[in-house]
């Protein structure tokens, strides 16, 4: 990876597309989870249509991963010139208590970098340890390249999180993942019942905080990070409605980019009791 950074950005998304379709073809358990997804929340899309889609996913998935090595280990000013920030950019300054709610699109560690680079506040999220402790250790020291980011891990709890966040650091949060029935809700998410952490609304009431949406976009010259204006009347009294509402507006979001959400993720496996496997 180290020396994937010094390729220009053509060939590196030239060896994602080829990393993505070898991905796709020997893969097939994870292809049949994509596969899965896609026939859940688009069942509108005829299938020639959602094959296509995974196949699109699969090579998003690869040419994010690689774009790691120059995020983490270009030369800084090549990082600034490929990730541009863009619109609510207001709402990322100040001291304002502030969640920032970043889906799981495959340009997540771009998003990091983008508002590190311009807006390097001190902030704060949540991180699960990779079992691999050489991919641990690289992920944690990319993540930390620019700004100031502490991250906390889930054993630690609420309470320094929230104190974090009313003194003014910023929390990302990824919220869409399915983390099992411990703390979680059913919600929709695209019309099926979805194990769904309420932790956005949580944290926005317990910090006093506002919520703003980072949205990364990969492109052909690297990445676009659209910050968009905080959600207005959130958090409500009921943190059920919130989490449904939460995934009713990523929907709105995945609709815009739909081949770069992460679908490789079995956003359905827990099911409601009594109910089969989707997978």
């Amino acid at each position: 990876m180290q020396s994937l950074a010094l390729l220009p950005l053509r060939w590196t998304r030239a060896l994602g597309v080829l990393l993505g379709f070898l991905l796709y073809l020997l893969v097939g358990s994870r292809r049949r989870v994509v596969q899965t997804n896609l026939a859940l929340c688009f069942p509108e899309l005829p299938e020639a249509g959602r094959n296509q889609l995974t196949r699109q996913t699969f090579v998003y998935f690869a040419q994010a991963w690689l774009d790691r090595a120059w995020l983490w280990h270009a030369p800084r000013a090549w990082v600034q010139r490929r990730v541009q920030l863009t619109g609510s950019l207001d709402e990322l300054v100040g001291d304002d208590p502030t969640v920032i709610f970043l889906p799981h699109f495959v340009g997540l560690d771009a998003a990091w970098a983008g508002v590190a680079l311009q807006m390097p506040r001190p902030s704060t999220t949540i991180y699960t340890d990779q079992s691999n402790k050489l991919v641990d250790r690289w992920i944690l020291r990319g993540r930390r390249r620019f700004g100031n980011l502490r991250l906390f891990g889930r054993a630690e709890g609420v309470k320094p999180i929230v104190t974090a966040l009313r003194e003014g650091q910023p929390l990302y949060l990824l919220p869409d993942m399915d983390f099992g029935p411990d703390d979680s809700v059913f919600v929709p998410f695209y019309g099926t019942p979805a194990a769904t952490v309420a932790s956005l609304s949580r944290f926005a009431r317990l910090g006093r905080a506002k919520i703003v949406p980072l949205l990364p976009r990969l492109t052909a010259t690297g990445y676009t990070v659209e910050v968009l204006p905080a959600w207005p009347n959130f958090p409500s009294d009921d943190p059920v409605a919130d989490t449904a509402l939460m995934n009713t507006r990523l929907q709105e979001y995945i609709r815009t980019m739909p081949a770069q959400y992460y679908w490789v993720h079995k956003r359905f496996k827990t099911r409601p009791e009594g109910e089969p496997s989707l997978y």
